[in-house]
């Protein structure tokens, strides 16, 4: 890929800070059961561990996007990163389950500032087309990538020191992706800002909140108050959210994109990605370690055959010829197919017996990935970026809290105990997530794009430093 000194500084700076959160993300999925038993954490505790971070990631990611295409790109994703970092310090020192599970909402707010503007700042530097297609490979290798590192990096710390030390890396990187971005990248903004939609922002983050909260509190009783009430509040603020961006003259999201068929298969991919193959891959690092015996280390390694190999794919996905959309049915496709091939475990199936399937799911989820970063950014006005990009992550990331939801609930419908019941468990999780997986291919098969007319070429405007940084005319660069 032949970009110039800018370009290479802003798509390395903007993979860079996704790597590091995904990697926030994913570090507790390996060390559940020291990180809980250190905490005093009871099997409540436990699961608000694994899926608090989600809370904050799909509360403002959305909300991040509007900010930062309105007041300034670098600037949300330096002060995202520095939230994060911040965060990843408290979990570090957090003396119980409660600050820990504080402390991982915040690295979400960050994270979510983090990625919804780093897409943002590559679909300002790379024109469409082969330059931004190959930027959207690397940036969606750094989703697979950090995905894999994140349990590689918790459980290598937890084997040979403690697993707080990983929270310390974290931080530590997220201060030095910041101070990069401060120093070497170009602020960017939309031309024309909408402002902030205070009502909106409080709205929607309050209700993807208490939407995420039920679904974390109902693997504990479907029944009980606390469920009711959170399920009751979200329907009320997401309602409410959307009565108010349909009369809002500064909406922060304009609900006209659900009509547009890019927005739509872009959106249902992201959805069908979270809750299929990331909510499947949540559940295997904990159950291949108590059904199969495998080591919290080796069950990291496991999960690389996944991620390591769709990294290595994303790379190479803008040489597939074939449009954004239909990358995304075939990527899905095989996702899925990849999925069935893990049903059929039974109590003594070797881990050798999930490699191939894990191997061939990873090289198309990389399809996936790159596709989705791409049409992410393509399926909403020019200069919004960062709002296609904070859209398609909320999808993503909610996907995946329902997702792990319905698999912890399948999981555990199987009488009796031990590895068969386990592995009757993983089956059922296999067969839901395989199905999810098919259903986003045939949604995203059905947004037949419609016909527009040919768009004007990008404009090019002269950077701070003097080098030309490509963009869309709707965008305004400054120092």
């Amino acid at each position: 890929m032949h970009m110039g000194t800018s370009e290479s500084r802003t798509l390395s700076v903007a993979a860079a800070g996704t790597l590091i959160t995904l990697i926030a993300f994913t570090a507790p999925l390996a060390t559940i059961n020291p990180t809980a038993a250190a905490l005093g954490a009871d099997t409540a505790g436990g699961t608000w561990i694994l899926s608090s971070m989600s809370i904050g990631l799909g509360a403002v990611l959305l909300s991040a996007g509007t900010i930062a295409d309105d007041f300034g790109r670098r600037r949300t994703f330096v002060g995202g990163a520095i939230v994060l970092a911040v965060a990843s310090v408290a979990a570090a020192l957090a003396p119980s389950t409660l600050s820990f599970v504080i402390a991982r909402i915040a690295q979400g707010v960050g994270g979510a500032a983090v990625i919804a503007s780093s897409l943002g700042l590559i679909a300002h530097a790379f024109l469409a087309g082969p330059a931004r297609a190959a930027a959207s490979g690397v940036w969606g290798a750094a989703v697979g990538g950090g995905i894999g590192l994140g349990p590689l990096v918790a459980a290598g710390f937890e084997r040979s020191a403690d697993w707080r030390d990983a929270y310390w890396v974290i931080a530590i990187a997220s201060v030095s992706v910041a101070a990069v971005a401060r120093r070497l990248l170009v602020e960017s903004r939309a031309e024309h800002a909408r402002g902030l939609d205070i009502a909106g922002t409080a709205l929607l983050a309050t209700g993807m909140s208490a939407l995420l909260a039920a679904l974390v509190e109902g693997r504990s009783g479907w029944g009980r108050p606390v469920v009711l009430i959170l399920a009751a509040a979200a329907v009320v603020l997401l309602t409410a959210f959307v009565i108010v961006e349909a009369r809002s003259r500064i909406a922060m999201l304009d609900l006209r994109l659900f009509t547009e068929p890019a927005f739509l298969a872009a959106t249902g991919a992201a959805f069908a990605t979270g809750a299929g193959i990331i909510a499947l891959m949540s559940y295997m690092c904990g159950f291949v370690s108590v059904a199969l015996g495998i080591s919290t280390l080796g069950a990291a390694w496991l999960l690389s055959a996944w991620s390591a190999t769709s990294v290595v794919t994303a790379l190479f996905a803008r040489r597939i010829r074939m449009s954004g959309r239909m990358q995304l049915v075939g990527g899905l496709v095989a996702v899925g197919l990849g999925q069935s091939s893990l049903f059929g475990i039974t109590g003594d199936t070797s881990w050798q017996r999930l490699v191939p399937s894990l191997v061939f799911t990873g090289m198309a989820s990389g399809v996936v990935n790159a596709a989705l970063g791409r049409e992410a950014v393509a399926s909403v006005p020019a200069g919004r970026g960062s709002l296609g990009s904070g859209a398609n992550n909320t999808a993503r990331y909610v996907g995946s809290a329902v997702g792990v939801t319905i698999v912890a609930v399948l999981a555990a419908r199987p009488a009796g105990s031990g590895a068969v019941a386990l592995a009757d468990g993983w089956n059922q999780a296999s067969l839901f997530t395989t199905g999810i997986s098919f259903v986003g291919a045939l949604l995203v098969l059905l947004c037949r794009p419609r016909r527009t007319p040919q768009t004007t070429p990008d404009a090019e405007v002269v950077t701070s430093d003097g080098a030309p940084s490509p963009r869309r005319s709707s965008d305004t660069a400054r120092p």
